[in-house]
């Protein structure tokens, strides 16, 4: 009662809080009547009326219509001064359209049921790119829930307005967001002048991938020039049907990650071997030393790395395998790439170390599709798809997870989607 009575003992204040609302936050034909504390909360009001001789808009249709009734005031809760939580007071006007019947009046600060008035939902939607939902929620004394749903509208505003013209390099990759082997299906394009999240599909299977080409259309689709994706045969089949003339190459990751399994294999099975016939356990803290590039080596590994060179092991045998095989992404000439493939594939084959024939015979089998590293010249970064991977389980973990499908992709989409905005006469972030 004591804020009520200051406010009222000093008009200027309350016309200079006017003033800026009006600056920043003008609507065609309301006018903001007064201000007033609330009794009982630290909360700032703004009342608003419609301009006389003003005729509302149906929510139904957006046309001009005849008044039929008011209803009660309702809040609208604006974007915090001062850590004061503000609102807008507004008694909704009921219209009887020619067209819709008795409707409830269309508002420019809100839409629907909100208690949110659009600016508020922006702003929460800006600051969930940079905190947590939660930490959004306790830094501006709101909720979980309001927060979850102006990303929403955020996201569902964006992907309605993007343009998905131009598009000619994506990337397709899995995550697992969930125990259990739960699977997300994430495509990016990767085009030079445009990174970003394109289309999110839950599980990886070929009908998941072709709801994508789905949304894409099929000109857009005929207008793709490069796929990136890993060797998963759901993903090859559909992007075979869906996008043939489009060069396919395998990504350089997937592939070299599934030869460190291999020597991951070939160690873990040899130090059983040498424990149990009882010799020295020399493969004990080595696994990192047979995974890693040289380069990337630390001294202590480096030294490791040295002692073990001087064993005949089937270890270090598949780690000098993977090593000679990073030539092969050296080469220009898809042809001479390929000899060097060829003879690679037949010299593991005879090596009798069977996890690395299994890479061999993998290789071989998507011959072609690896050349197209070399058709592509170079046109692709199969690094931008493993960066967003990396991304996606940033913002997984900075919002401490998700229990349904539905948060985690409207949290994606807002953090990776690079989507578009409205434009706003002023901005409150």
């Amino acid at each position: 009662m004591l804020l009520q009575s200051t406010i009222l003992q000093n008009p200027p204040a309350a016309v200079q809080l006017k003033t800026i609302l009006n600056s920043v936050e003008r609507h065609k034909s309301f006018v903001y009547q007064s201000v007033r504390w609330t009794d009982g909360q630290t909360a700032i009001e703004i009342l608003i009326e419609p301009r006389k001789n003003g005729r509302a808009l149906c929510s139904g249709c957006g046309q001009r219509a005849p008044g039929y009734d008011r209803l009660a005031e309702r809040r609208f809760e604006f974007v915090p001064l001062w850590q004061i939580a503000v609102y807008f007071v507004y008694a909704m006007r009921r219209v009887n359209c020619p067209s819709c019947g008795v409707k409830v009046e269309q508002v420019p600060w809100c839409d629907g049921k909100n208690q949110l008035t659009t600016t508020y939902r922006w702003f929460l939607a800006s600051w969930a790119r940079r905190l947590s939902w939660k930490g959004v929620a306790a830094a501006f004394g709101t909720t979980w829930q309001n927060v979850f749903r102006s990303v929403k509208h955020a996201v569902s505003w964006g992907l309605k307005h993007r343009n998905l013209e131009g598009i000619e390099s994506i990337g397709v990759d899995e995550v697992a967001w969930q125990k259990g082997h739960k699977y997300l299906t994430l495509v990016y394009q990767i085009d030079n002048g445009c990174k970003r999240l394109l289309w999110i599909g839950k599980d990886r299977t070929a009908k998941t991938l072709l709801r994508f080409f789905r949304m894409l259309g099929k000109e857009r689709s005929a207008k793709l020039k490069f796929i990136c994706s890993d060797m998963w045969k759901p993903y090859l089949k559909v992007i075979a049907k869906q996008a043939g003339q489009a060069i396919h190459v395998l990504d350089r990751f997937h592939i070299m990650q599934k030869m460190n399994k291999a020597i991951d294999k070939v160690r873990a099975g040899e130090a059983r071997q040498m424990k149990k016939d009882g010799y020295e356990e020399v493969l004990k803290h080595s696994r990192w030393c047979l995974l890693k590039r040289r380069e990337n080596l630390t001294d202590k590994q480096t030294v490791k790395l040295s002692e073990l060179l001087k064993y005949n092991l089937k270890s270090v045998r598949a780690h000098l395998l993977r090593e000679d095989f990073q030539q092969f992404w050296e080469y220009v000439s898809p042809g001479w790439a390929g000899k060097f493939l060829d003879q690679w594939c037949t010299r593991t084959m005879r090596s009798q170390l069977e996890p690395m024939k299994g890479v061999a015979k993998t290789l071989r089998n998507h011959r072609e599709l690896l050349l197209n590293w070399f058709r592509a010249k170079g046109a692709l970064s199969s690094g931008v798809v493993e960066g967003f991977n990396n991304k996606v389980k940033l913002t997984t973990r900075k919002s401490y997870g998700f229990r349904t499908y539905g948060a985690i992709e409207t949290a994606l989409y807002h953090n990776l989607g690079n989507l578009p905005e409205p434009e706003f006469t002023h901005r409150f972030w």
